[in-house]
């Protein structure tokens, strides 16, 4: 592993867009910053927020399912229904700062940052936005989630599919490919998407001595690694992930964290970590768009934070992780019960999807998309988590986060019936004797 260094020796510069350079801070923005760090004895008449006295709430109080509860009182109320800096709810930010620190101890830093934002995928597609020009290459492990590509297609970028294996994209042939890459002399990619643990579609655990090769390839062909991390916290492992993050000496790593799959998917919060030139343009893009996520969400979630502490927080986590552990084993029986003999599926390590292989059956989309749901069952055909979304895939992607038990098992027993059909469908076709 690379030494740690005093500071990033990385230029950053390389690896933002043309646009994302011309892009300058707004004003107003900075305004609401200063306003905020500023000293209470300064007045502001600066900006255009409107009086907290105008708005029709005094008070709202949460209850949690441990039975505590905490309350947002006038005061704090007015603050969480108000304009803030774009970067994040102060509060909220220095507790994440707290909280990035203890869980993953990353090198350097004092030289990184965060920005907070309005779930993972507003996260992702802001960091790519900063990062990729039309016409730019990205390395993505093959299959991967297709929220990427519905960010990059209008660019026309290129992927660059690594595949996998049971232990996730496969280093050697992430060296080879960028070897011969720049052997033929064509451009070299800026950044690599990965989602390394609980990874949608498949459920894979990156090991770490494969994170640490990955991170060493990084440095060696100088890329960026944006790391999509929504299910660390949701592993099935014995031994708790180390992240990329964790693992980041050169300043290479950009992280992505959501709150979406451990605490509300509709609080629509989720917060970057990145080396602080990185958080900055992204910053200034956000000020062009939304101005900022939420704060009602922030202030809530900050109160969450600060009434569990990192601890309570952890264990959260570990109940939730148990939670889902369960429902993995549960999907996994019921599949093994009723697709025996049809199909291929390796148990999920983490996440929540069940990634299903059928035999026999070359593509899977006509199945599900059109004739599963008249079936009375739907789940996601795999073609679309696929670099070449338009090639025939045999997979499934199976969600078992939110279903009952006896839904699953309705949903597999369906499914097995709907495969037999198809095949039964097929075999005709093919003028071959019916499947029994």
């Amino acid at each position: 592993m690379h030494n740690i260094k005093e500071k990033f020796d990385i230029d950053y510069s390389s690896f933002r867009t043309e646009i994302s350079k011309r892009r300058r801070s707004a004003t107003t923005r900075e305004l609401t910053k200063m306003a905020y760090s500023a000293p209470k004895n300064v007045v502001s008449l600066a900006e255009g927020m409107p009086n907290e006295e105008t708005f029709p709430f005094t008070e709202i109080s949460i209850k949690l399912n441990d039975g505590s509860s905490f309350t947002l009182d006038e005061r704090e109320l007015g603050a969480a229904l108000q304009y803030i800096p774009t970067q994040g709810y102060p509060p909220l930010l220095q507790t994440l700062r707290e909280f990035q620190r203890r869980a993953h101890a990353p090198p350097l830093w004092e030289s990184r940052d965060i920005i907070i934002v309005s779930g993972s995928q507003d996260g992702l597609s802001k960091t790519l936005e900063a990062i990729l020009e039309p016409g730019d290459s990205l390395l993505v492990h093959d299959p991967f989630y297709p929220g990427v590509d519905i960010v990059v297609s209008p660019y026309k970028i290129e992927l660059i599919p690594i595949p996998q294996d049971e232990h996730g994209l496969i280093p050697d042939i992430l060296r080879e490919t960028l070897r011969n890459r720049k052997l033929s002399g064509k451009k070299m990619p800026k950044i690599m998407y990965i989602n390394a643990t609980g990874m949608n579609p498949t459920g894979v655990v990156i090991p770490l001595e494969r994170r640490k090769e990955i991170y060493r390839i990084a440095c060696e062909y100088n890329f960026l690694i944006l790391d999509d991390d929504p299910y660390h916290f949701l592993h099935f492992e014995e031994v708790e992930p180390k992240s990329f993050l964790s693992l980041d000496t050169e300043g290479r790593v950009i992280r992505l964290d959501s709150f979406s799959k451990v605490v509300s998917s509709g609080i629509r919060l989720g917060f970057i970590t990145a080396a602080a030139p990185l958080i900055a343009s992204i910053e200034l893009h956000l000020q062009s768009s939304h101005l900022h996520a939420p704060t009602l969400s922030q202030a809530i979630l900050y109160r969450l934070m600060k009434l569990w502490g990192y601890d309570g927080m952890i264990n959260h986590f570990k109940w939730i992780r148990h939670f889902y552990k369960k429902r993995r084993d549960i999907i996994a029986r019921f599949a093994e019960k009723h697709l025996n003999g049809l199909v291929d599926f390796t148990i999920p390590s983490g996440g929540f999807f069940l990634w299903i292989k059928v035999r026999d059956i070359k593509d899977t989309w006509k199945m599900l998309m059109q004739r599963g749901i008249t079936e009375g069952v739907l789940m996601a055909p795999g073609a679309p988590f696929m670099k070449d979304s338009s090639k025939p895939c045999n997979a499934i992607r199976a969600s078992f986060s939110k279903a009952s038990y006896e839904e699953m098992n309705l949903a597999m027993e369906r499914l097995g019936n709907l495969i037999r059909s198809e095949l039964r469908n097929n075999s005709f076709i093919n003028g071959n004797s019916l499947i029994n």
